[in-house]
């Protein structure tokens, strides 16, 4: 099945707030093909279904945050409702209340980010960790932070674009074998079926 989203546009959405990576309403609600309001009413009508590990609300500073790091956003600013956050968990909950086609198949794509990033952190967990060590002595200086974040995404990358080109590699030579069985001569002899 095709993707609805591509993989690198829903890891565009993902921030990290709190200490846990989420996604906030109004992309979700783009995501799904709904409104951010009628996102919201479903997550207030079911509101065990949403506990705080699940979905939070941004605080004034966090939106402005948000804002800051995210130009395309310039509208929230307006909007005298702060964002809902939701987590990898909460992001699940939403396709069970939305329950449209659209929710759950953009909502298994979502899923298969979150999973990546996380086995992708996990890969990196002695350089996450000497990262925050790092951001508690640098936390004023967001521009080192940056670099480094843009060089750990940036071999994120390399280590994808091998991947693939290896993928691509062993699919030309499968290729290749197939055509060399097509063309491989008949060995033996021809029986003529008009002479007896």
């Amino acid at each position: 099945m095709k993707d609805l989203v591509p993989t690198k546009e829903i890891e565009r959405l993902i921030f990290e707030f709190r200490g846990v990576q989420v996604m906030i309403d109004n992309d979700l609600a783009t995501l799904y093909g709904t409104q951010t309001r009628k996102l919201k009413q479903q997550v207030k009508r079911n509101p065990g279904r949403f506990p705080e590990d699940f979905m939070f609300e941004l605080t004034k500073e966090e939106k402005a945050e948000l804002i800051a790091r995210n130009p395309r956003l310039e509208n929230l600013k307006f909007s005298p409702v702060q964002p809902l956050a939701f987590t990898e968990h909460g992001v699940l909950m939403l396709s069970s209340v939305l329950g449209s086609e659209t929710a759950i198949a953009v909502n298994i794509q979502v899923m298969r980010v979150f999973t990546q990033m996380r086995a992708a952190l996990a890969k990196h967990g002695d350089l996450l960790l000497k990262l925050e060590k790092l951001s508690g002595t640098v936390s004023h200086h967001s521009r080192d932070i940056k670099v480094i974040f843009g060089q750990l995404r940036r071999m994120r990358e390399e280590r994808e674009e091998e991947e693939t080109r290896r993928l691509l590699a062993q699919v030309a030579k499968d290729k290749a074998k197939k055509e060399k069985k097509k063309h491989r001569p008949v060995v033996g002899f021809k029986v003529d079926k008009d002479k007896k």
